[in-house]
């Protein structure tokens, strides 16, 4: 049936439970209704052809619908309550200036599934208590969290002097971290942002590449400059690289420097030998700040694991005064849901 604009979750809820029964089981159903107060947010909350409101259907097992000005939705107790929640945080959303797509609602859905239903506005508590919400601003886009994990990482950004950000792909390591270098770089918290990875090869051997020494090692730096267009006009990026406020460079180049002023990533941190560790976090300067990415299953070193400059630094430093370390699971993959199925199912299932 075609859903009609509806008021927003919250003033009221009307709850009726039924039993159905399962072979084997018995499942309760539960019946409720929500109702909105900005009925000028409703287009985007809903959608486009409902969009939003199916795949919250189509992701928790419920049905929704419109009646005049509530919603009404209808499924499995535990499915109902999950789907409020999404439906409120959604709206919560919008109503602080934050656009909806299907990633972000993805992501709200999974943080859903938190050992309490209210851990997602648990993962941002400074909006509930008045205090400033947890983002990062950029030129071209305002970034919150997406999942609980990722809100911790974004309080450590801004806290820690060093933090090593461990986990696999998909999870926003990286990104977050550049988008809050470029965010200090913009206010002049910092003067340079420093971008770097080791040049190693992944499984496969590219051979003699062409061109001059950019050429040959910015393929393996590419990741790194898709974050930066990112969050900056890429007018901007060029100007920056072209003045040195941004430089992107392998981790050999790095060495007998001392990097004061900056903020300083270091992408695919796995890959880099025990030696090169040491030598990276000894770079750090005056007023500064290091992250150190990277997914310690993910080894494309010789020798593997043992050899891997990143689960030796985090065995020894972990714990340090002015050190974060943050760990991420499949649970926080935040890209396409498949990829997380793709790492659990490589990995074994987040504990």
């Amino acid at each position: 049936m075609a859903r009609k604009p509806a008021n927003r979750p919250g003033s009221a809820e009307r709850i009726a439970f039924s039993k159905s029964p399962v072979p084997q089981r018995e499942v309760r159903r539960a019946q409720l209704d929500l109702s909105f107060d900005n009925q000028s947010l409703l287009g985007a909350l809903f959608g486009q052809f409902d969009a939003n409101l199916v795949q919250v259907e189509n992701r928790l097992g419920v049905f929704i619908s419109a009646r005049g000005n509530e919603l009404h939705l209808e499924g499995p107790e535990d499915s109902v309550a999950r789907a409020r929640d999404v439906l409120r945080a959604m709206y919560d959303k919008l109503a602080v200036g934050q656009d909806l797509d299907a990633g972000l609602i993805e992501s709200i859905i999974a943080m859903s599934d938190e050992p309490t239903l209210d851990g997602i506005v648990d993962a941002e508590p400074g909006e509930r208590a008045g205090m400033p919400p947890i983002m990062i601003r950029t030129r071209r886009k305002t970034i919150v969290p997406r999942s609980a994990t990722q809100a911790t990482y974004m309080r450590s950004l801004v806290r820690d002097d060093i933090i090593f950000a461990l986990g696999p792909a998909g999870t926003g390591k990286t990104y977050l971290a550049v988008a809050q270098a470029v965010a200090q770089l913009i206010t002049g918290s910092v003067q340079r942002l420093i971008l770097s990875r080791p040049a190693v090869e992944a499984g496969e051997k590219l051979g003699f590449l062409p061109g001059d020494m950019k050429d040959k090692v910015d393929p393996y730096l590419r990741p790194l400059y898709d974050a930066l267009y990112d969050c900056m006009p890429p007018e901007q990026v060029e100007r920056r690289l072209a003045s040195g406020e941004i430089e992107i460079a392998p981790i050999a180049f790095m060495r007998g420097r001392t990097l004061a002023d900056a903020f300083v990533i270091l992408d695919e941190a796995q890959n880099t030998t025990r030696e090169q560790m040491k030598m990276f976090l000894t770079r750090f300067g005056q007023n500064s700040r290091m992250v150190v990415c990277g997914d310690p299953r993910q080894v494309d070193i010789p020798g593997g694991d043992r050899m891997s400059g990143l689960a030796d630094a985090v065995e020894k430093l972990e714990g340090v005064d002015g050190f974060g370390t943050i760990r991420f699971t499949a649970a926080d993959v935040v890209r396409h849901p498949i990829v997380g199925r793709i790492v659990e199912a490589y990995e074994g299932p987040t504990v």
